[in-house]
């Protein structure tokens, strides 16, 4: 929902680079907007922005600047999206930043379905990139905390749940496909047992980690409405600060700590160009710890939770880097085995670094 180039982690934005974009036809776009009080309008322009699968388009008219949406096929069943929305307004009622949905016609619905397409109208926000700032990392962060601290009384249910990326049987499921997977591809000839290990090797800091958070007793820590995809792309900035967060599709009941320790992996990830030997292990600590210090400032985390942290950033990255690969055998463009090669050696990072990672700035 916004025009700038978002600077984000590769894991962040696989999803939006193997498919051609989608777009919505002239029919589909006069029958969406037939539905919604927009005064005159004045141009409608392709929005090349996200999901491949989410037809976009910014509409100009005398009332202001919105953003057409309809959903990718697999994300929109009208319960889930109905869920979204329950959130979105819950938060907008308590002036948290965001784009504010636009109601049809009837002004009781911003859900609209036409043949067997869901559409959504918001406001569109103008931003500018992200720029992976300590002070962008610590604004994203203190949102974070203010997200939890207003949506922890929201009534609104979730039918059904998707799945988290701690202790993911899916996720358990994929090291044996994907390697059986990468062993097929000519690229793979010569570099069979370094495969083997690596995928080994992730396969086992997963496990391991995941273990370690269980004897914590995550099990048992409280639930509520979580974002679940907290990371640049989905955050407006103006000059480091966030003026909106989007994109609910993903929110689900779980413990808060899930959403904390993927921010931090996200605002935190080093990454560089197309050479995967020169990309490094380390993560930004000074920004995880900004990030961190952010959140604190407005929710307090426990001793347990903060000792969390590092696991379930290893488990985070793990989880969002194998999907792609089974998918492709290559992360965007990369090569898959290679970038696997990075992960773990970033996963090995995390692990001998946890103490730099679990604290706010301050302490």
């Amino acid at each position: 929902m916004t025009r700038n180039k978002t600077v984000h982690p590769p894991f962040a934005i696989i999803y939006i680079m193997s498919a051609l974009r989608d777009k919505l036809t002239s029919e589909e776009l006069a029958m969406a907007l037939s539905n919604y009080d927009l005064g005159v309008v004045r141009s409608a322009k392709d929005f090349p922005r996200g999901a491949h699968g989410a037809a976009k388009l910014i509409i100009e008219s005398d009332r202001g600047s919105y953003l057409l949406k309809r959903r990718p096929k697999g994300k929109d069943d009208p319960q889930h999206v109905a869920f979204a929305h329950a959130i979105q307004d819950y938060l907008a009622e308590r002036s948290f930043p965001l784009p504010h949905l636009i109601n049809t016609r009837s002004g009781s619905d911003s859900l609209l379905r036409i043949r067997d397409g869901v559409y959504e109208l918001f406001e569109y926000i103008d931003s500018q990139p992200y720029d992976a700032s300590p002070v962008a990392a610590s604004e994203a962060g203190r949102i974070l905390g203010l997200f939890h601290r207003l949506i922890a009384g929201c009534p609104a249910q979730l039918p059904n749940e998707g799945a988290l990326y701690h202790n993911a049987p899916h996720v358990l499921a994929s090291f044996k496909k994907t390697g059986e997977l990468l062993l097929s591809l000519p690229s793979a000839k010569g570099r069979e047992k370094e495969i083997i290990q690596t995928l080994q090797g992730l396969r086992e800091t997963y496990k391991r980690a995941a273990g370690t958070v269980e004897d914590m007793g995550i099990g048992r820590w409280a639930s509520q409405i979580i974002h679940g995809d907290w990371h640049p792309g989905n955050m407006l900035f103006d000059k480091g600060h966030v003026v909106a967060v989007i994109d609910f599709d993903s929110a689900r009941m779980g413990p808060r700590i899930l959403d904390v320790a993927n921010g931090i992996l996200q605002f935190s990830f080093v990454a560089a160009e197309r050479d995967l030997n020169a990309w490094e292990a380390r993560a930004d600590d000074n920004r995880a710890r900004r990030f961190l210090r952010g959140y604190d400032n407005m929710l307090r985390l426990s001793e347990m939770e903060l000792k969390a942290i590092p696991h379930l950033m290893q488990e985070a990255l793990i989880a969002q880097t194998m999907g792609p690969i089974l998918r492709t055998g290559m992360y965007a463009s990369l090569d898959g085995a290679g970038y696997l090669d990075v992960v773990l050696r970033k996963t090995r990072w995390l692990e001998e670094n946890a103490a730099k990672l679990a604290l706010p700035d301050d302490e």
